[in-house]
């Protein structure tokens, strides 16, 4: 089996391509954004230090991206190597079996026009679908059109949640269900063991979807308290204006930027807190969530189009933001699991469950080799 990936160079990426060591596959990665090698446990070509230009850059290029940018998509082709060119070059020179995508806005327009010509109809589409692709853009009518192109031409769509399942067949998907399936895939639970401390664990985005900075007021109007009875704030992977409000407002809290941590290093923060909070207004289920369940840390996620909830039951194993632009909400959320010792307990026992039975990374594995391979029964 030949399996040709396009993604960016992700953990979640890496993590996934990792089940399938030892299947003896010719497996190839196409670095769609070009930034890069990644370092794999498996043996994968990686198509990578393809970008170059046709044209010396032009004065006025970058306003016209800024101020064009439909036109300027247009006259890419003159000016540099585009993905999509790119993409059919690897596919003519590997023909693969299979071609899988990850995420739809960079990752899977640009091989629509190339996957929907009919020299390319045996090749098998599989597109796993990420985060906010379908939930937030199907809201914009350009980038709605190319959703529903691509969804014509893909044969297999991955989930990692109901709610997109649902989406993508409003959008018009009729084709086959891979399978839902946490997008970096599973995880050795056994590996885990909790050593909990006074430890709230923020997660610092704040940008199109992220809204770290209402949690970081919440936890500021009760600080006082907290501190007093010796909690202490660590928040990661923080864009620049939570990093700024936290030193503006001087927070005695520990502050990591996105490229800080190591995945691992992630992972060791959620082993020691108590209580973790992400808080967005679009995503899928987020991988941060799975891993504070499986550290058996206390979540208080937000809820973009009642995703979380197939994860979360309010109240019994995490508490469910509803209105992720409201302090006072989240203030509420995090002095009940402050002042309930008792309702953590329970919620991480359920939570453990949750972990061995929806998220084992050899269950998960499994699952993964047999769909490939049904793929091409």
């Amino acid at each position: 089996m030949k399996i040709l990936f396009v993604s960016m160079p992700s953990i979640h990426f890496i993590r996934w391509i990792d089940n399938l060591k030892d299947q003896n596959w010719e497996l190839y990665w196409f670095d769609v954004l070009d930034r890069g090698k990644i370092k794999t446990n498996i043996e994968i070509q990686q198509f990578t230090g393809w970008k170059h230009r046709k044209l010396s850059y032009m004065k006025g290029e970058y306003l016209l991206s800024k101020k064009a940018p439909f036109l300027h998509q247009k006259l890419r082709r003159l000016l540099e190597v585009t993905e999509a060119e790119q993409f059919e070059i690897i596919l003519k020179e590997i023909r693969p079996d299979i071609v899988h995508s990850f995420e739809m806005q960079h990752c899977s327009y640009p091989l629509i026009n190339t996957l929907s010509k009919k020299r390319y109809k045996n090749i098998k589409w599989v597109y796993s679908c990420w985060g906010s692709d379908l939930f937030f853009y199907k809201n914009f009518k350009n980038d709605k059109s190319k959703i529903q192109k691509a969804l014509k031409h893909i044969g297999y769509l991955h989930v990692d949640n109901k709610r997109d399942l649902v989406l993508a067949r409003e959008l018009g998907y009729s084709n086959n269900l891979f399978g839902i399936i946490p997008g970096g895939s599973g995880y050795r639970i056994s590996n885990f063991k909790s050593h909990k401390r006074k430890t709230i664990l923020v997660k610092g985005y704040q940008h199109k979807f992220g809204r770290a900075l209402f949690a970081i007021k919440a936890i500021e109007q009760i600080w006082n308290k907290l501190n007093v009875e010796g909690w202490d704030v660590i928040v990661f992977a923080a864009h620049s204006e939570v990093k700024e409000y936290i030193r503006n407002n001087k927070l005695p809290f520990k502050v990591f930027d996105r490229k800080e941590l190591s995945h691992k290093q992630v992972l060791n923060y959620m082993n020691i807190s108590s209580i973790y909070i992400g808080n967005s207004i679009s995503d899928g289920i987020p991988n941060t969530l799975i891993e504070a369940i499986i550290n058996e840390v206390f979540p208080i996620q937000s809820n973009p189009g009642n995703v979380t909830e197939e994860l979360i039951k309010h109240k019994e194993n995490g508490f469910l933001i509803s209105n992720p632009e409201s302090v006072e909400e989240i203030k509420h959320h995090i002095f009940a699991a402050i002042v309930d010792g008792n309702l953590r307990e329970r919620a991480r026992l359920l939570n453990k469950a949750i972990a061995k039975k929806s998220f084992d990374y050899f269950n998960i594995k499994s699952e993964i080799i047999k769909n490939y391979r049904r793929i091409l029964k």
